[in-house]
């Protein structure tokens, strides 16, 4: 199963199509969905278009998805450097409402940042479902000695060039792989920039759900920009199970 990643950070610099405001990201959801995304990932923003925690943005983005996408689940982030600290954090994930009163199904944590356990709790004490972000083989050590692996929704295995280990997005994938073990949820496996088609293919073909979609790359398999989050995951589909397109590109 792939879940679509529909935004990040980026901004309509870097590609015409990032969805930015609630309209903008229910009719990305929608076109991800039909392409044959099971779930969708956002980063809600302001009305500057900065990311944001805030409850009235956080419910504006899931309720427009929801008007279009009823029975989609709506993951959010709370990434540091979109408020100043865990605290922080857990302030305003104590005020958003459950999914039935239109606030997010999930969020994930990165489980390498401070305060993660006390955002997952927050989180928790909400009703919100946590998916917990792991990027590197500490952070995993990190994770299993708690009760979280027991808790949480979803693992998000997530390899990032320059801070996971090593030059290659496959070998950072089999060291928090081992450093995680026991599987106690489902994984979701994937890598951003020059790492993510590597990665999914490695993970598709090792029968892991996998996640795509503009926040990861801008760019299809053969080097040619992507012409939005639709064709990001048509193209992962398409080439599931078959024979993996170059990458780099030559």
């Amino acid at each position: 199963m792939i879940k679509a990643c529909l935004n990040g950070s980026r901004t309509k610099g870097e590609h015409p199509r990032v969805p930015v405001n609630p309209a903008e990201l229910a009719a990305a959801a929608a076109g991800a969905v039909e392409a044959g995304a099971f779930m969708v990932h956002v980063h809600p923003r302001d009305d500057w278009g900065a990311e944001t925690l805030d409850t009235r943005h956080i419910v504006s983005a899931c309720l427009a998805i929801r008007r279009r996408l009823p029975d989609v689940r709506i993951s959010v982030s709370t990434r540091d450097g979109i408020v100043e600290n865990a605290r922080a954090k857990a302030a305003h994930i104590a005020e958003w409402p459950t999914a039935d009163k239109g606030g997010p199904d999930c969020a994930s944590v990165n489980w390498h940042e401070e305060g993660a356990a006390e955002v997952a709790e927050a989180l928790r004490d909400s009703g919100i479902g946590v998916e917990a972000g792991i990027w590197t083989p500490y952070a995993a050590s990190r994770f299993v000695a708690t009760n979280w692996p027991f808790e949480v929704e979803r693992v998000l295995v997530e390899l990032m060039p320059g801070v996971s280990p090593g030059s290659d997005g496959r070998w950072a994938a089999d060291r928090v792989l081992a450093a995680l073990g026991m599987r106690t949820a489902p994984l979701v496996v994937h890598g951003e920039r020059h790492w993510a088609w590597p990665v999914l293919r490695w993970a598709q073909a090792a029968g892991h759900d996998v996640r795509i979609g503009l926040e990861d790359t801008l760019l299809l398999p053969t080097g040619r920009e992507a012409h939005d989050n639709a064709a990001l995951v048509t193209e992962a589909l398409r080439t599931e199970g078959g024979t993996p397109s170059q990458w780099p590109p030559p």
